[in-house]
């Protein structure tokens, strides 16, 4: 029996809606990256983006866990001498709520043009409203 690999031109991309609101980062990370990855489908083929589009509406509601609010830091550089930037993650989600959600997605999908690639399927609000009705996504319980 041979292996299967899916072409690009072969994979049919659906979309989907996922609320984040009352679900915990991790959790809600963890199932986008990998419906974005195609893992959810039985021809996923590791080296072709084989996955779907997905949409987050409500993410300035998203939940953490224990003192994470706090504690949890994230980091950027200017690239210039002394140029470490530090938000908590408050910060970050009264000043950017989406990017919450993106960056913990990031992390999960691979570290390559191909993980690059399937960020861009990624599709974050803060409301509950969304510009893909035309794309009649399926909606998601988590």
């Amino acid at each position: 029996m041979k292996t299967y690999n899916a072409a690009m031109n072969e994979v049919q991309r659906n979309w989907c809606v996922i609320d984040a609101d009352g679900q915990v980062l991790g959790r809600l990370a963890s199932e986008v990256a990998r419906r974005l990855r195609g893992k959810h489908k039985p021809v996923f083929t590791p080296h072709t983006d084989t996955g779907d589009f997905v949409i987050v509406v409500n993410a300035d509601k998203v939940r953490l866990t224990g003192r994470k609010w706090d504690d949890k830091k994230y980091y950027r550089h200017s690239g210039y001498p002394g140029g470490i930037r530090e938000l908590t993650a408050r910060e970050l989600m009264e000043k950017y709520p989406d990017r919450m959600i993106a960056y913990a997605v990031k992390g999960m999908l691979p570290k390559n043009s191909l993980g690059r690639k399937m960020l861009t399927k990624l599709k974050i609000y803060c409301g509950n409203d969304h510009p893909h009705a035309a794309q009649m996504p399926e909606k998601l319980e988590l």
